[in-house]
């Protein structure tokens, strides 16, 4: 047989090493389109002419293009038959990646657990990114729930990995050069507020909203070469639970991130990804809101340039977020479709 159908849950083995196709080399093409599919506005992805003159050799790729495109690498061998994407923890960005730059990835399966209904179980991974000279770039673990190909195949030993709640901020900024915030024009970056403007506790309401359309999140999954057949196949879909297609869920965290632009503007580098949950699914016609909670300010030891924010964005449907929902109890409200919480580092 030469086509490939994809691993089920039964393929899976704890310590399985799997190298991924296919290399991807970014362009600037692929720069502008994701522009144009979430509209993000940070200036130093967005201007050549900012990157360079606060220190970077040109602008770098927009970090959450460079995760959805390892992330794509490794969905036909991780997630092809996958019922959801679940979860991120421990994620790293580790070099920055510049238009030109190739990138592979590899990943091990670090867990392993069925779910009790026995039709599928939670597979977790720990993926790694390297450009074309080797170098890491990037490095994360997932969890996603895949289906059995045979209800009936023995379940593995359940072991689920024991994941780190929060990057610690001496393990921050690797991806991002030395900057001179003397030239970092605060005016052209569209805000004012730098790191000691933001207090653990402030919570920032996005304001905007945007609309999602079928369209823009089938071309956002192919850009990445993601293949998951939840995405895309819409006459398969009609038959699931929900009967129609599911909007990727990184195409969700790509619109909050973009969104937090507005009242964020100068975090323009994410450096990690403590942890991340789909809480609901999205679908075509759903209009997605975020607000952002301050959760903590660090210092970044060995850097006078920048500081760390640890931030909460969560991301709403037909939801606005003045009232900033969250949870009621152990039970997020009604509307809410992603927690992220990550590492955003900006200008002292």
């Amino acid at each position: 047989m030469k086509t490939n159908s994809g691993n089920f849950f039964e393929d899976f083995k704890l310590g399985q090493k799997i190298r991924h196709a296919t290399p991807r080399t970014i362009t600037q093409g692929d720069v502008s389109l994701y522009s144009a599919l979430y509209g993000t506005r940070f200036a130093v992805q967005s201007a050549e002419s900012f990157a360079k003159a606060i220190g970077y050799s040109q602008a770098p790729i927009d970090d959450l293009l460079v995760f959805h495109v390892v992330f794509g690498k490794t969905v036909p061998d991780i997630s092809l038959n996958a019922v959801a994407n679940l979860g991120y923890a421990d994620c790293r960005f580790l070099s920055p990646v510049f238009p030109g730059d190739t990138l592979n990835a590899v990943s091990e399966v670090i867990g392993l657990r069925e779910n009790a209904n026995k039709t599928s179980g939670v597979v977790y991974v720990r993926s790694t990114g390297f450009n074309q000279n080797g170098k890491e770039v990037l490095q994360y673990v997932r969890w996603a729930m895949v289906r059995k190909r045979d209800n009936n195949a023995p379940a593995p030993e359940a072991i689920v990995p024991k994941l780190p709640t929060e990057m610690s901020p001496d393990k921050l900024g690797a991806a991002l050069p030395a900057i001179d915030v003397s030239k970092y024009d605060f005016t052209l970056a569209g805000s004012a507020h730098r790191f000691g403007d933001y207090k653990a506790g402030e919570k920032i309401d996005h304001v905007d909203g945007m609309t999602v359309e079928d369209a823009e999140q089938q071309i956002a999954t192919r850009l990445y070469q993601n293949t998951a057949k939840v995405h895309f196949n819409n006459f398969a879909q009609k038959s699931n639970r929900f009967g129609k297609r599911l909007i990727y869920g990184g195409h969700v965290i790509s619109l909050a991130r973009a969104l937090s632009f507005n009242g964020l503007a100068n975090a323009f580098h994410i450096a990690a990804i403590n942890g991340g949950r789909h809480v609901a699914p999205l679908f075509a016609g759903d209009t997605v809101f975020a607000w952002t909670e301050v959760l903590d300010a660090q210092e970044v030891p060995g850097r006078k340039d920048v500081g760390a924010l640890r931030l909460r964005t969560l991301a709403t449907k037909d939801r606005p977020c003045a009232d900033y929902p969250y949870k009621k109890g152990d039970d997020y409200e009604d509307g809410v479709i992603l927690d992220l919480d990550y590492w955003a580092l900006m200008p002292r």
